[in-house]
């Protein structure tokens, strides 16, 4: 697993402590835009999203309402632009400075909660984002996502298993809070089962799984 954060630094926000307006424009440009110093990038995200939305269509979840939460600057949207057309898409950020660029709506995975009377999605996306919340905070997290998820939910965090084993330490932020993978998965099975591939489906979704699809 090849973890693209710059070691030793916080995306922006994350934390409980820290600040929305912590960080800004210069940040961004040199982890996320600057070709020769990002972390990131639209291809590697539009890959993701290509699997995400093929296993999605396999298990015949339908994809009509996306809430990305920890949008960043914006891969999933525009990936999901073209991999969902008809679907609407939600972007939500703690950092204001985002938030003014893209639009997004401020918040966190924590405590976010849509206005209106819509408040459940077919896909939730939270990516590289519980690994920056202690212990309290991811949980919450997790209890909010079997709130917000009607369908599936993708989420990718970085585990003491990952960090010991799989990822690539210069250019894996290592200054976040390492947990086991079990701990995930114990949260996450009051809501979600799990389908393999970072993919969780909602459990009243009411998704079919043969025995080796899921863990």
């Amino acid at each position: 697993m090849h973890m693209s954060k710059p070691a030793a630094r916080r995306r922006p926000g994350l934390t409980p402590a820290a600040s929305p307006d912590a960080f800004g424009a210069a940040y961004y440009r040199r982890f996320y835009e600057d070709p020769r110093t990002r972390v990131g990038d639209r291809a590697a995200v539009r890959k993701l999203a290509g699997f995400v939305a093929a296993y999605l269509t396999y298990l015949d979840v339908p994809v009509r309402r996306i809430l990305d939460l920890g949008c960043g600057v914006g891969h999933w949207r525009d990936a999901a632009a073209k991999l969902w057309p008809q679907a609407t898409y939600l972007g939500v950020e703690y950092s204001r400075y985002l938030c003014e660029r893209f639009g997004w709506q401020h918040g966190s995975a924590a405590d976010f909660a849509p206005t209106g009377r819509h408040g459940e999605f077919d896909l939730v996306i939270c990516q590289g984002v519980l690994q920056y919340l202690d212990d309290d905070t991811a949980a919450r997290a997790i209890t909010n996502f079997g709130r917000l998820c009607r369908g599936a939910l993708y989420l990718e965090a970085l585990t003491r298993l990952d960090w010991e084993q799989n990822c690539d330490r210069s250019v894996t932020d290592g200054d976040v809070h390492l947990r086991p993978g079990d701990w995930y998965r114990r949260r996450l099975a009051t809501d979600f089962q799990d389908c393999g591939g970072s993919v969780f489906t909602a459990r009243r979704a009411g998704v079919p799984l043969f025995e080796l699809e899921g863990s």
